[in-house]
C-alpha cells in the first residue's frame, strides 16, 4: 500500500493519544481475563514439561511464531532446554528434529493455521507430547492437543479487529507465566541465571572471579621488609598500582605500603632516606582469596574506602594484586 506523501498532514493528535490509550486498556484487560481463567490445566502444564527427557518445541506462525521465538529465548534462559521449529520448515525435513522424548508447545490463536494441523497427525504418531496454547479450545489444534492452555481474548486492539494485538499479548503473557512458573520449580537462582548469561552485567558479577582479572606474575608489585625507601618508590612507580606488597622470605604478605602512606609520612617529616619498608609499611592489610568473585572485591573496597586489594592464595601467600581500575575494566563495577 502505499503511504500519502502528506499523511503526517492526516495526524490527529488526539485521535492518536486515544488510540494508543484504548490500546493499552485492551491489552490489559486480556491480560487479567487470562488470570481469571488459570486453573489446573496450567498446573499440570507445568508438570508436563517438567517431566520431559528431551527438549521444549515451540512452534507457530505469522505473529504467534514470533511470540514462540520469543518463548523459547526466555524458557532456554531460565533452565529449560528449548527451541523453535517452524510449522512449515517441519513439513520439508525439519520435522526430523523432533523426537518421542520432545514435547511441542504450539502457538496459535485461532488454532487453524493450515502449516501447523497438518502436522499435527505425525506428532501424534511419534507420541510427542502436545501443548496447544490457543485461543479457540475447540480448534483442530486443541482437539489434537494433551492439554490446552487458552489464550483467547475478548477483542484485538486492532480498531479494525483484525491485526493479532491483545491475542499476541496475551500469548506472551500466558509464555512468561510459564516460564516462571517453571523456573521456581527448578529451583533455578540467580547464579543459573548468570551462568546462561555471561556476557551480561548479572553473569560478570556472578561468575567473574578475581583470579580472572588479577594482575599476576612480575605484574604485581613486591618488596622484601628489609628494601629501602628507594626500592619500595621504584617498585611503586614501575608497577603502577599505587602500593606495593611487603612480603616475608617466604611469600606471605605481612604489609603494604600505599601512595596515602607516602603522603602522610612526608605531611609528617618523617626521614624516609633510612628507613626500610617494615618501618613504613600498614601491616596485616586487607587481602582477599584468589578464588573469591570479583563483585566481593569490589563491595570490599567500598566499604573499607581503598582503591587496591592484595590477593592471596589458600596459603596466605602473594599471588596478585587489584584495583578499582581493574574492576572498572572488567564492567564488575
Amino acid at each position: 500500500m502505499k503511504i500519502p506523501a502528506n499523511s503526517s498532514r492526516l495526524l490527529d493528535p488526539e485521535r492518536a493519544l486515544r488510540l494508543a490509550r484504548e490500546t493499552l486498556d485492551i491489552e490489559a484487560q486480556a491480560v487479567l481475563g487470562l488470570r481469571l481463567r488459570l486453573g489446573a490445566d496450567f498446573a499440570r502444564a507445568v508438570g508436563m514439561v517438567l517431566e520431559v527427557q528431551g527438549r521444549v518445541v515451540v512452534m507457530g506462525m505469522g505473529k504467534s511464531g514470533h511470540i514462540g521465538r520469543k518463548t523459547v529465548a526466555t524458557l532456554a534462559s531460565t533452565g529449560t532446554p528449548a527451541m523453535f521449529v517452524h510449522p512449515a520448515e517441519a513439513s520439508h525435513g525439519d520435522l526430523g528434529m523432533i523426537t518421542p522424548a520432545d514435547l511441542v508447545l504450539a502457538i496459535s490463536n485461532s488454532g487453524e493455521s493450515e502449516e501447523l494441523t497438518a502436522i499435527l497427525p505425525v506428532l501424534k504418531r511419534q507420541g510427542v507430547k502436545l501443548i496447544a496454547m490457543t485461543g479457540n479450545p475447540q480448534s483442530t489444534l486443541a482437539r489434537h492437543a494433551d492439554l490446552v492452555l487458552d489464550s483467547g481474548v475478548d477483542q484485538e486492539a486492532c480498531p479494525l479487529n483484525l491485526a493479532p494485538t491483545a491475542s499476541t499479548t496475551a500469548q506472551l503473557a500466558l509464555s512468561d507465566a510459564l516460564a516462571v512458573a517453571l523456573l521456581d520449580a527448578r529451583g533455578f537462582k540467580a547464579e543459573d541465571f548468570a551462568r546462561s548469561h555471561p556476557g551480561g552485567a548479572l553473569g560478570r558479577k556472578l561468575l567473574t572471579l578475581v583470579s580472572d582479572i588479577m594482575r599476576s606474575g612480575e605484574a604485581v608489585p613486591r618488596v622484601s621488609a628489609q628494601a629501602d625507601f628507594s626500592t619500595l618508590m621504584r617498585e611503586m612507580s614501575a608497577k603502577g598500582l599505587g602500593a606495593t606488597a611487603v612480603v616475608d622470605e617466604a611469600g606471605l604478605v605481612i604489609g603494604i605500603f600505599t601512595d596515602g602512606d607516602l603522603r602522610r609520612l612526608v605531611e609528617k617529616g618523617v626521614d624516609l632516606r633510612s628507613g626500610r619498608a617494615a618501618q613504613f609499611m600498614h601491616a596485616n592489610p586487607v587481602t582477599i582469596q584468589a578464588d573469591a568473585l570479583a563483585v566481593e572485591a569490589a563491595e570490599m573496597m567500598e566499604a573499607r574506602k581503598i582503591t587496591s586489594v592484595l590477593v592471596v592464595d589458600s596459603e596466605q601467600k602473594l599471588c596478585g594484586a587489584l584495583n578499582s581500575n581493574d574492576l572498572m575494566r572488567a564492567k564488575v563495577i
